[in-house]
């Protein structure tokens, strides 16, 4: 004799913590997170696109960090949202379509589509983000930047259509008590091992405990509780490495004693400045943050020349963006623009120094752009080759 598995039905569950009361009120916060989550990352999405229709601003200098602050504390917060959320309507996925009433079955079809998308999307890019946050790439077929982004609208597209079809009842749910059952299933009567309230409460407590053991990164004052964030923030001068000078293949080509910056005017080279040229330039100092896709920041005090002092120097004309190039001979991040608004910024330094003494190989030596309110993957180091015109 053989018993064949049947798959549960919607009465197979029959806790009263398997509600619309507690899905309403956890998917409230969930469309917060990612509201937020989805509106920062159109921010670092545009703040790395080479060139901006609207130029994107040079203040306030701690603008990115913020925001990518923001963007991946919510997406860690996301998590515990989502699982509870998808916890609370299991149920409602084994529930038979109304085949009989065509309206309620176009409204099924639709719940349940945007549902499918939206849960795919929210688990990849959740996935991803954390996997990108602690810089693992198992992923070689796909670029993450492009298709976190592309995910990231059919993700919203998906979960405004689930709002949007679910709407009425989620009105009427936060309307009530949190222990009303008149949306209830009729098989949702055993009570649970906590309250509705209770399991509410802890989903949240759980969330911010996420954010304050990953928030760390952001915030140096966290630091200490912040047990899974992806940088301590030491390093040279206080301030992490990211990418190493071994990593990058510049640890022979930065220490050469023939490196040159070279300054590249309208396709002719009209300067070819070693350090000494450019330590005996007027030096200036500025306090501004390194803050990177990951989610981790930290604040740094860099001395050296003005770029705008050295483009004038070589004969460029102000409002001109700048192709800047690293002795780095690979990487999406090999050759960057640097806007005209950034260039011509007084706070944008070609850093030769930080926290008082000379950079460390792995922070850029011997030279490395530093900028305001720009992305740390932007903030080229190992500088080579600087272009106007080209």
């Amino acid at each position: 004799m053989t018993t064949r598995l049947r798959p549960p039905t919607p009465d197979s569950f029959t806790s009263r913590l398997r509600s619309p009361a507690v899905a309403a009120r956890v998917g409230l916060w969930l469309g917060v997170s990612f509201g937020i989550c989805f509106a920062t990352g159109l921010v670092s999405h545009y703040a790395q696109l080479p060139t901006h229709p609207v130029p994107f601003p040079t203040s306030p200098s701690w603008g990115y960090r913020l925001t990518q602050g923001l963007h991946v504390t919510t997406g860690v917060a996301a998590i515990q949202l989502l699982l509870v959320k998808l916890w609370s309507v299991l149920p409602r996925l084994f529930e038979a379509p109304p085949l009989g009433d065509p309206r309620r079955l176009l409204l099924t079809v639709l719940e349940r589509g945007s549902i499918a998308v939206l849960v795919a999307a929210s688990v990849f890019q959740l996935a991803t983000g954390v996997l990108n946050a602690a810089q693992w790439y198992p992923w070689t077929a796909f670029s993450f930047r492009t298709t976190h982004y592309a995910l990231a609208w059919i993700a919203v597209g998906a979960l405004l259509v689930h709002v949007a079809v679910k709407l009425p009842v989620i009105r009427d749910v936060l309307a009530h008590d949190i222990d009303d059952t008149s949306h209830d299933r009729p098989a949702a009567t055993v009570a649970g091992p906590l309250s509705r309230r209770a399991l509410v409460r802890t989903t949240f407590a759980a969330a911010g405990v996420a954010v304050l053991a990953t928030a760390g990164g952001t915030v140096p004052w966290l630091r200490r509780v912040s047990v899974f964030a992806t940088r301590t923030g030491e390093g040279p001068g206080g301030v992490p490495v990211n990418k190493s000078a071994q990593a990058a293949g510049v640890e022979e080509s930065a220490t050469a004693t023939d490196w040159r910056l070279e300054v590249v005017v309208d396709g002719t080279v009209t300067a070819a400045l070693s350090l000494d040229d450019l330590r005996a330039m007027p030096q200036r100092t500025v306090d501004l943050p390194i803050a990177c896709v990951e989610g981790w920041s930290a604040q740094g005090t860099w001395s050296g020349v003005r770029l705008a002092d050295v483009l004038r120097a070589a004969g460029a004309a102000a409002g001109s963006d700048v192709a800047v190039t690293s002795l780095q001979q690979a990487g999406p991040f090999r050759r960057t623009t640097l806007p005209a608004g950034f260039a011509d910024d007084e706070r944008t330094l070609l850093a030769l120094d930080l926290a008082g003494a000379p950079l460390a190989l792995d922070h850029g030596f011997p030279c490395r752009l530093i900028a305001p309110n720009r992305p740390g993957v932007l903030q080229t180091k190992w500088l080579s080759r600087l272009e106007v015109g080209a």
